[in-house]
């Protein structure tokens, strides 16, 4: 299978970033005419998100307390994301390891050239070797595909809105035009619950890019769908404690966190059932 692009999935994810771009246009508006300027906070908020882009697969690996490793702590891990990068045609990423027993895996890294692909060692236990190269190449497309670089820029006025949301009040009771600061905060909260959604649904449409990327670069949809059904299937095993200290990497798993209040509203992935139909629809594309 070609690297071939699903123009209904693209038409989906462009019309998600069209809604997004709407939607931050009116709040900006919104935000100049109650704060008349926005230049120092926007700056500061630029600066945060251009750290939060170059040190993405810094914070990430600490958060999961993995390590990069070496070709000889792990040859055949190392053979395999270097195989699979060449039939990406990607520069071969940083390969990481999180001592964990979830099993799991994310790519992370702003560009081909500084990617990670990390995977925890519950989920080298739980894979046969056809399956843990259909999560690598699952993973090396997202890096393809630059997927951190495009959910940090679509997350950036979101994190402004959330920010005002919480911090809104130190701003005092009016603005410079006598309006009431609250009604800055109250569409900022508006603002932020919709490109909330947004954004998750955006999402949802690369995980379905990033297993499509996955078959072309192996060319065996079976080997992931049948590692999405084995991971799901560990998931339930792992207790509550250890899901919560991990909920906030759920946007970089390949199968999120969905157990508890928690999982269910910050879904990131589609449903692992959906995710495995479309993948046997692409097996019988193949054979046909």
């Amino acid at each position: 299978m070609q690297w071939q692009t699903d123009w209904g999935l693209r038409l989906r994810m462009g019309f998600t970033m069209f809604l997004l771009f709407a939607l931050y246009l009116v709040f900006v508006g919104v935000l100049t005419l109650y704060f008349g300027n926005l230049l120092i906070p926007a700056i500061l908020l630029g600066a945060f998100s251009l750290a939060q882009y170059f040190f993405s697969d810094k914070l990430a690996l600490r958060s999961m307390g993995a390590r990069t490793v070496s070709e000889e702590e792990y040859p055949q891990l190392h053979a395999q994301v270097g195989r699979l990068s060449q039939q990406a045609d990607l520069p071969k990423p940083d390969v990481a390891v999180a001592d964990n027993r979830t099993p799991n895996a994310f790519a992370t890294g702003r560009s081909p050239s500084h990617g990670v692909v990390c995977v925890t060692t519950g989920l080298l236990d739980a894979l046969d070797d056809d399956e843990l190269e259909g999560v690598i190449a699952h993973e090396l497309a997202h890096i393809k595909n630059r997927d951190v670089a495009v959910m940090t820029i679509a997350s950036f006025l979101s994190t402004i809105a959330f920010l005002i949301v919480r911090w809104g009040w130190l701003f005092g009771g009016r603005n410079r035009n006598g309006a009431p600061v609250i009604v800055a905060i109250l569409v900022s909260l508006v603002v932020w619950v919709i490109s909330f959604l947004l954004i998750r649904a955006l999402s949802r449409y690369r995980e379905y890019s990033a297993d499509r990327g996955a078959v072309a670069i192996t060319g065996n949809p079976s080997a992931l769908a049948s590692a999405l059904m084995t991971i799901s299937g560990r998931m339930d095993r792992i207790p509550e404690e250890d899901l919560r200290e991990q909920a906030e990497m759920n946007a970089f798993f390949i199968i999120p966190i969905s157990k508890g209040f928690i999982g269910k509203i910050a879904r990131t992935h589609p449903p692992t059932e959906k995710r495995i139909e479309a993948l046997r629809e692409m097996e019988r594309e193949m054979e046909t």
